[in-house]
């Protein structure tokens, strides 16, 4: 008997994926970026709160495109079914070298840079890249002992996060007295790049869609798969609001543009070296929590592919006793590890890594957006199937923002000249190629 996934995911282990991979340094690193964009504390949340309204859109059309297509894989199962297997295919590949691994790499290497103020550590370009190798090495280890494993370590580590966030804001807004800091600003600058702002605003909700690459693993996933979305996309816009609010209460507006390490800034108001301390350990879990959730999810779309091509077929399988694709992660894992340790000596390694993935990622989002028109089409209404409301303005909207984001992408990537462009243009080209040849592989009968 072939070994398959099992559905072992509660609700609470599906919002803590979504919200444990959405939630990482970003948040820390954009925020003053954005208040130096906007310009006007009122600006900033309600940017905040559309980047929450845009995200859950996407959420509500994913929650639609996972009941009507509830294969393993996510987007990898969407975007065969609504465009064919080559496409799939295209998707699978651009993801296995460029997407996932760049993505976990540049968080890795946000953990590394933190975990420098915690260890003695020497902050040159070898010592982070081994403490980012580390950190994909051990929770890498730590999926291939299995669903248990790997949801339980990201349970811990969503629920600390969470927690160290609250701590923050209950300082800001309830225990700090504000101390606006004197600093001048351009005001001709600020207040005037709204689409810079929502660039980097949506950047920092990404990832919420991760979870629709272990769906098949959700107990009760026409429930469940919206509840999770809803709850944890929900639970990050509050999050997200209510930090910047205690950031600007407590530094005012002028410091938060200012900031280099905004959160502790504002913790600095207590005085001592411990506030430091424990921002840099509560960023360490974030990344960490983010990583773990995005190798637990995206080795998923490798085991799909693997399932579908005799070539691969060693992808697809599940192991019986550990419980878990053991070969997609690990070759999720090489991949990761070697584009780390290629770029560990650029000084520019983590915007380099996100000028690498960005343009591929949203092109890919778009696809699936696009595919809920295709999926509506084709079938009517069905039990069991959810159906998002407003239709099809509400889609219209989730693909007009992605339109967006791909093209901001796009264009930062080509204004800033980094030879990684040609690397996704050689493995777009390469994966075109590849997939002329294995599509004839398809088994039909698995």
């Amino acid at each position: 008997m072939i070994a398959e996934p099992t559905r072992q995911l509660s609700l609470f282990d599906a919002v803590c994926i979504i919200v444990g991979i959405v939630i990482g340094a970003g948040i820390y690193e954009t925020a003053p970026v954005i208040a130096e964009a906007l310009g006007t504390p009122d600006r900033i949340l309600l940017f905040w709160l559309l980047g929450g309204f845009l995200s859950l859109i996407g959420a509500l059309c994913y929650a639609e495109i996972s009941s009507t297509c509830p294969e393993a894989g996510g987007d990898y199962a969407f975007l065969n079914r609504a465009y064919g297997k080559r496409i799939g295919f295209l998707f699978a590949w651009s993801s296995f070298w460029v997407v996932r691994p760049a993505n976990i790499g540049a968080v890795a290497y946000i953990f590394a840079h933190y975990a420098a103020d915690i260890l003695p550590l020497y902050r040159g370009s070898r010592d982070l890249t081994i403490s980012a190798v580390a950190a994909v090495l051990i929770l890498s280890a730590v999926n291939l002992l299995g669903v248990q494993s790997g949801k339980w370590t990201q349970n811990v580590l969503t629920v600390l996060k969470v927690v160290g966030l609250l701590l923050i804001i209950a300082f800001g807004l309830c225990i700090a007295t504000p101390t606006p800091v004197e600093v001048a600003v351009d005001q001709r600058a600020a207040g005037s790049n709204y689409y810079l702002a929502l660039i980097l605003v949506l950047f920092t909700y990404g990832g919420w869609n991760n979870i629709a690459y272990v769906a098949v693993e959700v107990r009760r996933p026409t429930e469940n798969i919206l509840r999770s979305l809803v709850l944890g996309v929900s639970l990050i816009t509050l999050l997200y609001i209510f930090i910047n609010l205690a950031f600007l209460k407590v530094l005012g507006l002028p410091g938060m543009v200012a900031s280099d390490s905004v959160a502790s800034d504002m913790l600095r108001v207590m005085g001592g070296t411990g506030m430091a301390l424990f921002i840099s350990v509560l960023i360490c879990v974030t990344c960490l929590g983010s990583i773990n959730g995005m190798l637990l999810t995206e080795s998923r779309i490798y085991y799909a592919l693997g399932r579908e091509y005799r070539v691969l077929d060693f992808l697809g399988r599940w192991h019986p006793r550990l419980d878990t694709p053991v070969w997609s992660l690990t070759l999720q894992a090489a991949i990761c590890l070697a584009m780390i340790i290629l770029l560990g000596g650029n000084a520019a390694a983590f915007e380099r890594l996100v000028v690498l993935s960005a343009p591929l990622f949203w092109f890919f989002v778009l696809l699936v957006s696009l595919s809920l028109f295709q999926f509506r089409r084709r079938q009517s209404q069905s039990a069991g199937v959810y159906r998002v409301p407003c239709y099809p303005w509400l889609p219209l909207l989730f693909v007009a923002s992605n339109l967006f984001i791909l093209y901001a992408s796009l264009a930062y990537a080509w204004q800033q000249r980094y030879v990684e462009i040609f690397w996704v243009a050689i493995v777009l080209i390469s994966g075109l190629l590849a997939s002329l040849f294995r599509t004839r592989e398809y088994r039909m009968n698995k």
